[in-house]
């Protein structure tokens, strides 16, 4: 992970972190097989630096914990799931472009 503002998400650390976050978080689920997931990392911690402070950012490897992608339904991968309150506030597949995913956290803001 080349942002320090991108946190790693666990299985174990997922409520602390994501559910029970003053702010918004942004949650791209990966894998480190998986092309299209490193085709957007750099876009995920863009994101991170634009939005510190006002959005958490951070990544969970589904081969790491498998939980969490299973609790919400993660398919396919990249799964990008914006957070608020400790709902769904909506979710995009595939590596897409950064304005899709700055319309995604437009949404919680």
């Amino acid at each position: 992970m080349a942002s320090e503002n991108v946190m790693a998400f666990t299985d174990a650390n997922f409520d602390n972190e994501v559910l029970q976050s003053d702010i918004p978080v942004l949650v791209d689920f990966w894998a480190t097989w998986c092309a299209p997931c490193k085709a957007i990392a750099p876009l995920v911690d863009a994101i991170a630096e634009e939005y510190a402070g006002k959005v958490k950012v951070g990544k969970v490897n589904v081969d790491e914990s498998q939980a969490t992608p299973g609790k919400y339904g993660v398919r396919g991968i990249p799964t990008i799931i914006l957070f608020k309150g400790g709902v769904v506030v909506d979710q995009v597949v595939g590596a897409v472009p950064k304005s899709q995913i700055e319309a995604l956290i437009a949404k919680a803001l």
